[in-house]
């Protein structure tokens, strides 16, 4: 691999990172004499190309790199592009306005009509019902779901068919992990929307009406995410934790799912009891035990309907949030296990970024839990050299459902090619790269969870 793969999907500020990284990785590569990036042999690099062709895309979709620019000057540009993209204040802001089209390529799509006298209202309606200028996303997200999965759910109770049903759970599947990253987001800041008047007293309600509908019970997601992961931090007493199975077995995966498909119900309650937080272990169980329950009298009421709306999509979802923290938590170095730069990834790819509000950035989301999503690729780059000092990990090209598959066919090579390597990364060649992933992946003996993590946490 002598260069890194620019998909056209990207965002602009995923564009701006990877085009940064790919530039540092040239100018470490030329300076050491190497002349070859991204560890392929020498001779198959192109950095004679012309400095001009920094902007052109080869057939494959690499990206051609310019490495005539000081490098101060280049990330000074690249922060100042992407903070005035963010700021409200600014000429060149750009908010969010839908996943899949970036704002700035509307005008060439749109009848001018429709750009100027719909597109363009609605945009400053949203922004002052977002709670954030950049996220008018998420209240074309919320119209989209209540228009369409609310009603549809409620059609079925009515008028069942299994056409209908299958309709139904294709467009949740779509749905899921966009919601999941929204409401991420909302119980991180305690909500989306703008903190008045019906807005809040809306953006308090709806997840008790759009969470079961989308595979969530009733605040687990705020128990255990913001309660419980972010304090433990994939630690040992983590119930999502990683560092107690081997990572690229397919087995250990299964358990664990398995123990959080089951047991999360009580093991979570029990947790806060455990750490003396009795209201919170209360409150958690109360919620969950609810839920199923209102799931049952339903499922008395129409087993059909409330299994394709309810049960179908819980059932799923559970799955997917453990396949989405594996992914991230599936490389922890044994050095310093506890650091969150070493036990979780950054990835620069389309689906998490692009269509999940940046939850690519993961490490950057476990250092600021409260950072809001767009402000994840400035930081970034802000901190590149830290990242690279703490032996952080850059993936592209690739998402955390990918990892978990190649994980398990042990396919380190394509890993290897996926990373984007940083810092002391750079001079490593493929070979030992792949090996490093590998040794990131091996599972942790309970002795040295009582070593890298303190008795106390171990037991």
């Amino acid at each position: 691999m002598d260069s890194l793969v620019l998909s056209p999907e990207l965002t602009p500020a995923d564009v701006i990172v990877l085009k940064n990284l790919g530039n540092d990785i040239r100018i470490r590569k030329l300076a050491s004499g190497c002349g070859h990036a991204n560890g392929s042999a020498a001779g198959e690099d192109s950095s004679t190309k012309d400095s001009s062709t920094i902007e052109k895309n080869t057939q494959d979709g690499s990206v051609d790199q310019d490495v005539a620019e000081p490098a101060e000057i280049r990330d000074a540009r690249d922060l100042d592009i992407m903070t005035r993209q963010n700021n409200p204040a600014s000429e060149d802001f750009e908010p969010t306005v839908f996943s899949s089209i970036d704002l700035r390529d509307l005008p060439s799509r749109l009848h001018p009509a429709v750009y100027r006298y719909a597109l363009q209202p609605y945009i400053a309606w949203a922004r002052k019902v977002a709670r954030f200028d950049t996220d008018v996303v998420m209240v074309t997200h919320l119209i989209l779901y209540f228009s369409t999965t609310l009603p549809s759910a409620a059609w079925m109770f009515y008028r069942f068919s299994y056409f209908h049903a299958a309709f139904h759970v294709a467009m949740q599947a779509w749905y899921m992990g966009a919601y999941t990253l929204m409401r991420h987001q909302h119980i991180h800041q305690r909500g989306v929307l703008a903190k008045r008047s019906w807005m809040q007293f809306f953006d308090h309600t709806f997840p008790y009406i759009m969470d079961p509908l989308m595979g969530h019970t009733w605040n687990s997601y705020f128990y255990h995410h913001v309660k419980h992961h972010h304090v433990e931090g994939n630690g040992p007493e983590d119930l999502s934790s990683t560092v107690h199975y081997q990572r690229d077995s397919l087995w250990h995966f299964l358990h664990y799912v398995g123990r959080f498909y089951f047991f999360v119900w009580l093991d979570l309650p029990l947790y806060f009891v455990k750490k003396g937080w009795y209201d919170t272990g209360l409150r958690c169980a109360c919620w969950e035990l609810s839920n199923y329950c209102t799931i049952l009298v339903l499922f008395r009421l129409n087993s059909q309907a409330t299994f394709f709306t309810l049960l179908l999509p819980l059932l799923c979802m559970r799955v997917m949030l453990m396949v989405g923290n594996w992914g991230q938590h599936a490389f922890v170095d044994a050095d310093e296990p506890d650091s969150d730069y070493r036990s979780s990834v950054t990835l620069v790819d389309v689906p998490s970024n692009r269509y999940c509000y940046n939850d690519g950035y993961h490490t950057s989301h476990h250092l600021n839990p409260m950072r809001h999503w767009r402000d994840h690729p400035v930081h970034f780059l802000q901190n590149k050299e830290t990242y690279g000092k703490e032996h952080a990990l850059v993936f592209h090209n690739i998402d955390y459902l990918m990892i978990t598959v190649k994980l398990f066919q042990k396919d380190y090579d394509h890993l290897a090619r996926c990373l984007v390597p940083i810092g002391a990364q750079i001079d490593m060649t493929m070979e030992q790269r792949a090996a490093m992933l590998r040794r990131h992946t091996r599972k942790f003996s309970e002795e040295e969870i009582k070593e890298k993590f303190g008795i106390s946490k171990a037991q």
